[in-house]
C-alpha cells in the first residue's frame, strides 16, 4: 500500500511503499477513502508518536476491507470511520464506567498505531463508526475530529434549546460549531474578527455576530442576556479570557482550541457568578458515530479543500498555513 509516513521525529514526511498490515484478533482493516488533516498532526513531528516511523492521520473515513478474528459487529463493505481515540481497553475502570476519553492505555490514531495517511488503516473494532449515506468519505472524514469535538463539546456543556451560545472563531472547528448550535437549538452568537465575516456566520446559522476588532465582546455577550455556554475555538488565550466578562450566571466556558500561553482567569470575576472555564477533548468511536447520524439529519457540513495522498506535504503546508477553507482532506483513489 501507499503510505504518508514520518520516519523519526523532526523529520519532513516521506511516501513509501509498505506491506498491507496484519489484521489482529479484534481488529478491522479498513480500505481509506479519505483522511482530514488535522493541527494535532504536528504532534508525530513533534516526537510525541510512541515509536518510528509513524503514519499520521485521524480523520479517516473508509470502508471495512477485512475482519480480524472474533470480530461480528461489522461487516466487508460497511462504510466507517476511525477518529482520535483509537480503541478503548476495556480493563481500567474508566473503560468499564464506559468513560472511554478517560482510558489511559487505549490507541491514539495516528501517534500509538498508525493513522489514515494511507490507503489501509487497521483499527480495533470498538473505534469505528458507521457513516450514514447521506455523507460522502471526504465530508465524513472532518467530523471524525473537528465535527465530534465541536458537536461533543456542545453536547455535553448544559446547554439547553433556547439558551444563549456564542462560538468564538469561524475557523476549521468554529464553522463547524456555529452549524451545530444552531442545529440544536441554540441562539447562536459567532465571534470573529472583522466585520466582513458577519455575512458568512448568518449563513452557517449565526442569529448573531460579534467583531471583535470593532466590539467589546463581553458587553456585547452581556447585551445579550449572557452567554450560556461560549465554546472557544480560537488559539488565542486572549480572545478567550474576552469572554468571560460576558458569560451568564453559572455559564461555562468550553476550551476547545489550544493556545501557546496560559488562559488568564481572575477568580473572583468567575466565583460571583459561579461560571467555570472548562477543557474538552474529542470523543469516543459512539460520540463519533452519534455527530456524523446528527451531521446527516440536520445537513451540517464541513468547507473543505482536498488533495490526493501523495500530494499529503501540500495539503498539510496548507492547513498549517492558516489559509485553507477550512478543512483540508486527503483522498486516496
Amino acid at each position: 500500500m501507499r503510505a504518508i509516513q514520518i520516519p523519526a521525529p523532526g523529520e519532513a514526511f516521506e511516501t513509501v511503499d509498505r506491506d498491507v498490515p496484519h489484521v489482529p484478533f479484534g481488529h478491522v482493516l479498513v480500505r481509506v477513502s479519505a483522511c482530514g488533516v488535522c493541527h494535532s498532526d504536528t504532534m508525530p513531528g513533534a516526537g510525541m508518536a510512541s515509536s518510528y516511523p509513524r503514519i499520521p492521520g485521524h480523520e479517516v473515513a473508509g470502508t471495512v476491507e477485512t475482519l480480524g478474528e472474533g470480530v461480528e459487529q461489522w461487516e466487508p463493505g460497511r462504510r466507517v470511520g476511525v477518529g482520535w481515540f483509537g480503541g478503548a481497553c476495556f480493563v481500567c475502570d474508566a473503560c468499564r464506567d464506559g468513560d472511554f476519553i478517560s482510558c489511559r492505555v487505549g490507541k491514539v490514531t495516528g501517534l500509538t498505531s498508525d493513522g489514515g495517511y494511507a490507503e489501509f488503516v487497521v483499527a480495533p473494532a470498538d473505534a469505528l463508526a458507521a457513516i450514514p449515506d447521506a455523507l460522502t468519505d471526504e465530508e465524513a472524514a472532518p467530523l471524525m475530529c473537528a465535527g465530534v469535538t465541536t458537536f461533543n463539546g456542545l453536547r455535553q456543556s448544559g446547554a439547553r434549546p433556547g439558551d444563549v451560545v456564542a462560538v468564538l472563531g469561524l475557523g476549521g472547528l468554529g464553522h463547524l460549531g456555529v452549524q451545530f448550535a444552531a442545529r440544536m437549538g441554540f441562539e447562536t452568537v459567532a465571534i470573529a474578527r472583522g466585520a466582513e465575516k458577519e455575512q458568512f456566520a448568518r449563513e452557517l446559522g449565526a442569529h448573531h455576530y460579534i467583531d471583535s476588532t470593532a466590539d467589546d465582546v463581553a458587553a456585547s455577550l452581556t447585551a445579550l442576556g449572557g452567554a450560556d455556554v461560549v465554546l472557544a475555538t480560537v488559539t488565542d488565550a486572549g480572545a478567550m479570557t474576552a469572554t468571560i466578562g460576558g458569560l451568564a450566571p453559572r455559564g461555562k466556558l468550553v476550551v476547545l482550541g489550544v493556545p501557546h500561553e496560559p488562559l488568564a482567569v481572575n477568580p473572583g470575576q468567575i466565583i460571583g457568578g459561579s461560571q467555570s472555564v472548562a477543557g474538552h477533548a474529542s470523543g469516543s468511536a459512539k460520540d463519533s458515530e452519534d455527530t456524523l447520524r446528527f451531521a446527516a439529519l440536520t445537513g451540517v457540513r464541513p468547507l473543505i479543500e482536498t488533495y490526493p495522498l501523495e500530494k499529503a506535504s501540500d495539503g498539510f503546508d496548507r492547513m498549517m498555513s492558516g489559509r485553507a477553507r477550512f478543512r483540508v482532506v486527503l483522498t486516496a483513489d
